[in-house]
């Protein structure tokens, strides 16, 4: 099964929050982009570390609580 990454690359965040703030009718200024595309990159790297931590094959998902 191959792997499928749907992420932009690094240096093409720009047009990728343009095209999702386009498609999620999200008005976006402008001005907003810088801060936008640093959100992304912490959350992406972020991402890439809990993706990158190995999981033993015995492990469980943990159970839902709910108050």
């Amino acid at each position: 099964m191959s792997e499928q990454n749907d992420t932009p690359p690094a240096g093409d965040l720009d047009t990728y929050i343009a095209a999702a703030a386009g498609l999620l009718s999200i008005p976006l200024d402008p001005a907003w982009m810088g801060a936008v595309g640093s959100n992304l990159a912490v959350l992406r790297a972020a991402a890439d570390q809990v993706g990158a931590f190995p999981l033993p094959d015995e492990a469980e998902p943990a159970p839902v609580y709910e108050a």
